[in-house]
């Protein structure tokens, strides 16, 4: 068998950690420190075609937030302006978090568009630990 020399010496070097729960959607933090998040999250809206007209102005944040509270300190987030063709959209957060062991994060879609939103396959989320 060829042995890539991309592949770890060891099992330490890089693993899928324990985390993050699949079914909570919740990255749990193992130790204190600074994790940087990134999500990146590919959304369609479901809606009659009639109403694509009007309701300018709504738009979407996508938030990654602590403990499921998005005040200003513990929250990343990105806002993004609907276009009127309801065509499928991405958007991405990226940014750094301190979280205490034990505390967890997850991503939240606020919609303002008035219209139900799917998020689609191939969407991520990632937490890598940063330092303590």
């Amino acid at each position: 068998s060829s042995h890539s020399l991309c592949q770890p010496e060891t099992e330490e070097m890089f693993h899928r950690g324990p985390g993050l729960n699949l079914t909570s959607g919740q990255y749990t933090a193992p130790l204190a420190g600074f994790y940087t998040f990134s999500t990146t999250l590919h959304i369609a809206r479901r809606e009659p075609r009639r109403k694509r007209q009007g309701c300018r102005g709504s738009r979407v944040r996508v938030l990654i937030c602590v403990q499921s509270c998005c005040q200003h300190n513990s929250r990343l987030e990105s806002v993004s302006q609907l276009e009127s063709s309801g065509d499928p959209f991405t958007i991405s957060v990226t940014g750094t978090l301190y979280l205490q062991a034990g505390q967890y994060a997850s991503v939240f879609v606020d919609n303002t568009a008035g219209s139900p939103l799917t998020v689609q396959s191939g969407s991520d989320f990632s937490a890598v630990l940063l330092g303590v």
